[in-house]
């Protein structure tokens, strides 16, 4: 009997499992191909050739032989398909996974906490989230221990530590560090002992979430060596005021717009600091406007006088300047503006029928001390 070529007996062997397709082609049919074509020299014999055991079955070396290669080529230019025997693949172990989410429950506990502690100072947390959303993740212990230092090292009443709160909802979400820092840089540089300490904070709550080195320190250093105020703990409120956004707009525009001297304009801040304060366009401007052109007043009196800019335009300075206009006085600024409306009346009276003031009257005299 004659042994069957190779390619027939493929041929053979895939139309006779055609109906189970086997996607792997058998390694041991693969050998068979390869060692036909190199017998194929041999005498045919008539007996079947008996079937290699395991043990005397060579093993392919890793570089397979050009043969087998063609045979797999031309196996693929036949039509039929060769997948070659999976590789080894490596497990990669998986990430831990992330820390399960806070539940809503957890969520509302907590807030519900945050809710009782405030209101227990008569703080309403509510309109708190509202202009400061970061109070919602701030843990309750941080909350606890920026009230306890707030009220008892600052001694803030619980009214003062209401006010200083809604005024200031950050306070609550900065560290404590940062707080504590401002506190001690009031004590230490700016010498505001702690009996002033609560009533510098009601004025200026800003001060407590203003920082030190970028803010604090700067103005302090401005305020001293450039306007020249000696007693800065008596000003301290202004130590939060920006130097380039609020501080020098003020001295330019008593300096350009009024033409005061700059020598004069310094004097004027120094003697009233307040001013640094007041809105150019709310207060500063329709005050001037008419201290000339209705009172038509020498600008050397606000160089003795700044204060006349704390008082109100329509209460004080208009009502007051046209009672002296009826009576045909003209009183000094300080004499006309800083007394009493009882002690107003009566200077006025004794002025109608005598002579201006003079220089070394009682009327014209006033210590710039008084204003502070």
């Amino acid at each position: 009997m004659e042994v069957p070529s190779s390619l027939s007996l493929i041929s053979h062997l895939f139309d006779s499992t055609s109906s189970k397709p086997y996607n792997i082609i058998p390694i041991t049919i693969i050998r068979y191909c390869s060692s036909s074509s190199s017998s194929a020299a041999l005498p045919k014999q008539a007996t079947r050739a008996k079937r290699p055991s395991a043990a005397s079955t060579p093993t392919l070396p890793p570089n397979r032989p050009a043969v087998h290669l063609n045979k797999v080529e031309e196996f693929k230019t036949k039509g039929f398909a060769y997948n070659p025997p999976p590789t080894k693949t490596t497990l990669i172990s998986q990430k831990p996974s992330p820390p399960p989410p806070i539940s809503a429950t957890t969520a509302t506990i907590d807030l519900q906490e945050k809710l009782l502690y405030l209101d227990s100072f008569g703080i309403d947390l509510v309109p708190l989230l509202t202009t400061h959303p970061p109070l919602i993740t701030t843990p309750l212990p941080h909350i606890k221990s920026t009230i306890a230092f707030l009220s008892t090292t600052i001694n803030l009443s619980p009214p003062a530590l209401n006010r200083l709160i809604n005024l200031t909802p950050e306070i609550l979400t900065l560290p404590l560090s940062s707080i504590i820092a401002t506190v001690t840089f009031l004590h230490r540089e700016c010498h505001v002992s702690t009996h002033q300490l609560r009533h510098v904070i009601h004025r200026r709550p800003r001060l407590l979430t203003s920082d030190v080195k970028t803010r604090l320190r700067p103005t302090l250093y401005f305020l001293q060596g450039t306007i020249g105020i000696s007693e800065i703990n008596k000003h301290a409120h202004l130590l939060s005021c920006s130097v380039e956004d609020k501080l020098i707009p003020r001295i330019e525009y008593f300096n350009d717009n009024i033409g005061i001297s700059y020598d004069d304009t310094i004097l004027i801040f120094r003697r009233f600091p307040s001013l640094f304060c007041y809105s150019i366009k709310n207060n500063l401007e329709p005050k001037f406007n008419y201290f000339v052109v209705e009172m038509g007043r020498d600008l050397k009196e606000l160089v003795e006088f700044p204060q006349y800019f704390s008082f109100s335009l329509e209460d004080r300075i208009k009502r007051r300047h046209l009672r002296c206009v009826e009576k045909g006085v003209c009183l000094p600024l300080p004499a006309m503006l800083r007394s009493s409306e009882k002690r107003f009346m009566e200077r006025l009276e004794v002025c109608c029928d005598s002579s201006l003031p003079v220089r070394n009257s009682p009327f014209w005299k006033f210590k710039h001390s008084d204003y502070h």
